[in-house]
């Protein structure tokens, strides 16, 4: 009963706090700085083998202003881990497994407030840094706990970051001007996706399980480990509610399908969560108040698509899903299959399937207009407009591009040293 009533109270709170401005920018890019008119809006395009992020315009032809490298204390961090055998292992477990042979060097990133300095999530390194854009050095760095660092979560005023730490069940709050933690809390293996309310007082955590095994078949899903979404106050950090997606799933009948929750996106009202999950071409809607799946929208299957799940990277079959900021359309990645779709929220009709080469993830651009999504498998990122579901622009950027996050530099910024 009182989870049943904290879920409640944590939905009027989010209706009481809708507003029009669009939610992406909102939550991805921080709090308005204290003088945009010094700032400029743009798109981190984390390019993930390569160890660089592009900084593209956040609207219109989406062309490129600058690069930053994000590994600039490379040689340091290679000394470390090899004079260190434990961590020699995990760094080769992480390029041989989830790198697919590659080292990740940059997973998430968001920029700071002020547009001066950049934050950095770098798995290959079990850490978090801040680089300042100016100079393009280390302003701060937070090992995590474990081996391996992932996807990360910015507070709607810009002010704390959260990292999930993929190997210890973990997740860190740091402020993110000076890397301090915060505070910490516990998750299911191997915390992913992190994503702030909008009010900023609660946390939402996904669990992913083992996703690197070849113990793929569905009678085999109870090998994958503990998958929950954990919700935890963003203030104290303990454990608001966890919800077991298995138990969801079962009772609408899909006793087959993975509870490995993926990428995820609120409504504006942040009365639903749409999510995906392993292997489904598809995602559900979630109904936060009567905690339960009302909806499952599955997606066309592109037949040149292995059947074979154990050659789906990570599990993944989609993986990427933004919302519109007026909550009428979400944009898909469907990994696998090799497209990118825009599905009308109400009817779950989805628009033409775009043609893109391995999609990895799916972000709003500036003007709420356009989904932007990565194509890890042909290093650019692809605009396809919301109204027409059409492609209208290409941009190429570095090696293995995956997230993608709305923030800002100083106006005159061209790229750091070097680049």
């Amino acid at each position: 009963m009182q989870l049943r009533r904290t879920r409640h109270l944590c939905v009027l709170a989010a209706l009481a706090l809708t507003v029009t401005a669009p939610a992406s920018v909102a939550t991805a890019a921080g709090s308005a700085p204290d003088s945009p008119a010094e700032l400029r809006e743009v798109l981190f395009v984390g390019n993930n083998w390569d160890g660089t992020a592009d900084v593209i315009e956040s609207t219109g032809d989406f062309a490129r202003i600058g690069r930053i490298d994000v590994v600039p204390d490379k040689a340091e961090r290679m000394a470390e881990i090899s004079a260190d055998p434990i961590r020699w292992i995990y760094f080769m477990a992480i390029r041989g497994s989830v790198g697919e042979g590659h080292d990740q060097f940059v997973d998430d990133m968001y920029s700071t407030p002020d547009g001066t300095s950049v934050v950095v999530s770098r798995p290959s390194f079990a850490d978090v840094v801040s680089l300042d854009l100016a100079t393009g050095a280390v302003n701060w760095r937070f090992p995590v706990s474990g081996y391996r660092s992932d996807h990360m979560a910015v507070s709607p005023d810009g002010k704390r970051v959260a990292v999930s730490a993929s190997t210890s069940n973990k997740v860190h709050v740091l402020d993110i001007g000076t890397g301090k933690e915060l505070g910490s809390f516990t998750t299911g293996d191997k915390p992913h996706e992190n994503i702030f309310s909008a009010d900023g007082r609660h946390i939402w955590n996904m669990s992913i399980g083992e996703v690197n095994t070849a113990l793929d078949a569905t009678w085999l899903d109870w090998t994958k480990g503990d998958r929950r979404v954990t919700v935890v106050d963003a203030t104290t950090f303990e454990q608001v509610e966890v919800i077991d997606m298995r138990e969801r799933l079962d009772a609408i009948g899909l006793k087959d399908h993975s509870d490995a929750v993926r990428p995820a996106a609120f409504s504006p009202d942040e009365s639903k969560l749409y999510f995906q999950v392993s292997f489904f071409n598809g995602f559900f809607e979630y109904d936060v108040a009567t905690d339960r799946i009302t909806r499952t929208k599955t997606l066309p299957k592109n037949p040149a698509t292995s059947t074979d799940r154990t050659t789906w990277v990570n599990d993944s079959r989609h993986h990427g899903i933004t919302m519109k900021p007026d909550g009428t359309k979400l944009c898909v990645a469907g990994t696998m299959d090799d497209y990118a779709t825009v599905v009308d929220r109400t009817t779950l009709r989805e628009g033409p399937l775009v043609t893109v080469s391995k999609p990895y993830w799916a972000t709003v651009s500036g003007d709420g207009k356009s989904c932007v999504v990565s194509e890890s498998g042909a290093d650019r990122v692809t605009a396809i407009d919301f109204a027409t579901g059409e492609k209208t622009v290409s941009v190429p950027v570095g090696d293995h591009p995956q997230r993608v996050r709305l923030g800002h530099v100083e106006a005159d910024w061209r790229g750091t040293p070097g680049d």
